[in-house]
């Protein structure tokens, strides 16, 4: 039983550090010039990591209080970049024309902070608001890039907030990271209080990756316990691969009362860093890997109007299928097309299905491409409107690309 235990840990220490980001210290040290093309994505960053050095910026060590910063990342053209990937440096400073690089990365008050969002936000349509959380294993400027990345190619139109907590960005610091977590959920929690309160707030979308998932419900949790309700800005809640016991996340769910937000969770069976986490947790099932056509999931989702995207069959370059939502272009910018039309990932006037399947058809050109998009697409999703339309996706695709009728 350890020998499998550690080749296991040891497999997936493997496909860690083959599929990891760059390990240069200083990526997010601003570069002087721009390259012809490039896009940027301004964030406001919120953080209970510990201030570092300028070159680190915020270390994986705890910090005593919230921290802020303002980033701007720059994107390289479309024409040097794969639409779900981060191009990161070989070597710093980073090549604009090339690397995601920065144009600024300042430390800044909670004074400065409000003063840029309240500039920023008066600036979007609708006065919609994205925060970010991301997951294990992650540097600070794995968050900042990836947070980008998702901004940029879902083409939501937000204002983006990234919350990071005090991730070592190490595989061996796994007890570290789900603590820290914890350790978090009142600061989030500060955050989510002060973006809702805020008059010139339309609405917020939560994006919750992995572990971060544990600081986000925990954080939602403990908003509707204090305050009667969680606050009625933020609508869309979207667990993206959610490193969480089912048990617990069904307690969580339910303290929050019925009038809940919206969530939208999104699973893959074949995800293998949560199977290393469910042999951690002693074989406790992972919310981000079940089952949701099996019992008792299917009743419990659709009793507590939960909607699903199945992404088991969807495939993507991440080696442990663990960051699908971000890397697949036809989920990331469904992501920002929904909440760009302000509509909840719950709706049934269009499933999100429709919105996925519509995307890659799109973008075929060939029968023989369309029948890889087809069968890669994640076709098992808990929205009755996908299910009965499906049928009927595949054949106009086929008739649409063959000009023959598709029994």
């Amino acid at each position: 039983m350890m020998t499998r235990a550690f080749r296991l840990c040891a497999a997936l220490a493997l496909a860690v550090s083959l599929s990891a980001c760059s390990t240069l210290r200083g990526t997010l040290v601003p570069v002087a010039g721009t390259a012809q093309g490039t896009s940027q994505v301004d964030m406001l960053v919120a953080t209970t990591r510990l201030p570092a050095d300028p070159v680190e910026m915020f270390s994986g060590a705890r910090g005593p209080a919230l921290s802020f910063a303002n980033i701007t990342v720059s994107i390289p053209p479309e024409s040097a970049r794969k639409v779900g990937e981060v191009q990161w440096p070989s070597r710093v400073p980073g090549n604009p024309a090339t690397d995601f690089v920065t144009l600024k990365a300042d430390v800044i008050d909670r004074k400065q902070a409000l003063t840029w969002f309240n500039r920023a936000v008066a600036k979007v349509p609708k006065r919609r608001v994205l925060v970010f959380i991301h997951g294990f294993n992650n540097r600070f400027d794995d968050a900042v890039f990836r947070f980008a990345q998702i901004v940029h190619d879902s083409s939501a139109p937000v204002v983006p907030v990234l919350f990071t907590w005090p991730s070592r960005g190490s595989i061996l610091a796994y007890g570290w990271d789900r603590e820290s977590s914890t350790y978090s959920r009142n600061a989030l929690e500060t955050v989510l209080k002060a973006l809702a309160q805020d008059p010139s707030v339309g609405e917020i979308s939560i994006l919750a990756h992995s572990m971060g998932n544990v600081v986000t419900l925990e954080a939602l949790r403990q908003m509707a316990i204090r305050d009667g309700r969680v606050a009625p800005k933020i609508r869309n809640v979207l667990l993206a691969a959610p490193d969480v016991d089912v048990d617990l996340a069904r307690q969580q769910i339910k303290d929050m009362g019925p009038n809940h937000p919206d969530f939208t969770l999104f699973v893959s069976a074949d995800d293998r860093a949560l199977a290393f986490s469910r042999r951690v947790w002693g074989d406790s099932v992972r919310l981000g890997a079940i089952d949701p056509e099996v019992e008792p999931y299917r009743s419990e989702l659709e009793a507590t109007k939960i909607n699903v995207i199945n992404l088991t069959t969807l495939k993507s370059d991440d080696s442990l299928n663990h960051s699908k939502f971000a890397q697949s272009p036809e989920v990331v910018q469904m992501i920002g097309q929904q909440l760009a039309s302000g509509q909840v990932l719950t709706d049934n006037r269009v499933g999100v299905g429709d919105v996925i399947i519509g995307a890659a058809a799109g973008a075929a050109s060939t029968v023989g491409k369309a029948a890889g998009v087809i069968v890669s697409a994640p076709v098992a999703i808990v929205d009755p409107r996908t299910r009965e339309n499906l049928g009927e996706h595949v054949q106009d695709l086929g008739e649409t690309l063959t000009g023959q009728t598709v029994p």
